[in-house]
């Protein structure tokens, strides 16, 4: 099978088992600059050392983070091809990632928070950042969050996170204020949570962290701030606040505890109180 054609069939396999569209893009990234290195050469062609090279090369130019997620979807790509019979030997079943560097999110603090939602001056405006902070949701969540998925009664939310996994996640007083209001003014039939300041649909992850970046911009607080910042913030305030890292891990939807254990690591009031 030659390499384009194995993606193809690749990708198609994936979108059935729910990948996401965020996902499948990203590999779909991936899998021109394979194709543009190996040209569209048989799969039992391509031998582990050409893989290491064409990593070698990657190297050079990308953070450990990014050259992880290329070995990733090589080796995912490289192994699916092996299971289904493709190939007869997978090249890059002895690849290793490179060892990650430990980074501490980069996260707000809560005058930096005060900040931004003063700079929120509509109440769509508003209604998302409270939205963003309160549930610590991802960007990808929120979009394709419906009006349907609210529960008023005790304030939350069902959102269907990665692996299309659904999950329950709760928002603050003053974020049920602003989003009622804001969707009580709205005079579309979007079924959408969120939609368009022009002729209204619903919003996309671009048009989202547009609206994020004008609020930022307004705040002058000296920091470029991006919606994957409040949902770091959103961890490390209930850390502060004595949240167990357990309960973290569930109300973020991580599977893996490794993920947000990295949150313990921050230096917040909470370390220095027990200290």
């Amino acid at each position: 099978m030659l390499l384009a054609k194995a993606w193809e069939t690749y990708e198609s396999d994936k979108r059935i088992q729910g990948f996401s569209p965020q996902t499948l893009k990203a590999y779909q990234v991936q899998s021109a600059l394979l194709i543009r290195y190996f040209k569209n050469i048989p799969l039992d062609d391509i031998t582990t050392s050409q893989l290491k090279e064409y990593l070698a090369k990657s190297s050079e130019s990308l953070k450990p983070s990014s050259l992880a997620h290329r070995i990733r979807f090589m080796k995912s790509l490289l192994r699916w091809s092996h299971e289904e019979g493709h190939i007869t030997k997978n090249p890059a079943a002895k690849i290793k990632e490179p060892r990650p560097g430990k980074r501490i999110p980069k996260f707000l603090t809560e005058t930096e928070i005060e900040h931004l939602r003063e700079a929120c001056f509509t109440p769509m405006e508003k209604a998302l950042f409270e939205f963003m902070f309160s549930t610590g949701c991802r960007i990808g969540e929120i979009v394709s969050l419906e009006k349907s998925r609210i529960n008023w009664q005790n304030r939350s939310a069902v959102v269907r996170g990665k692996g299309d996994k659904e999950r329950e996640v709760y928002f603050s007083t003053r974020c049920g204020i602003w989003l009622k209001r804001y969707l009580e003014e709205r005079r579309d039939g979007d079924p959408a949570i969120f939609v368009t300041e022009r002729d209204p649909h619903r919003m996309s992850i671009a048009q989202m962290r547009y609206i994020i970046r004008r609020i930022s911009d307004r705040a002058m607080i000296n920091k470029a701030i991006h919606p994957h910042q409040l949902r770091h913030s959103y961890a490390t305030h209930l850390l502060n606040n004595g949240a167990p890292l357990e309960v973290i891990q569930s109300l973020l939807g991580h599977e893996k505890s490794e993920t947000t254990r990295i949150y313990a690591q921050l230096s917040g009031s909470l370390r220095q109180e027990l200290y």
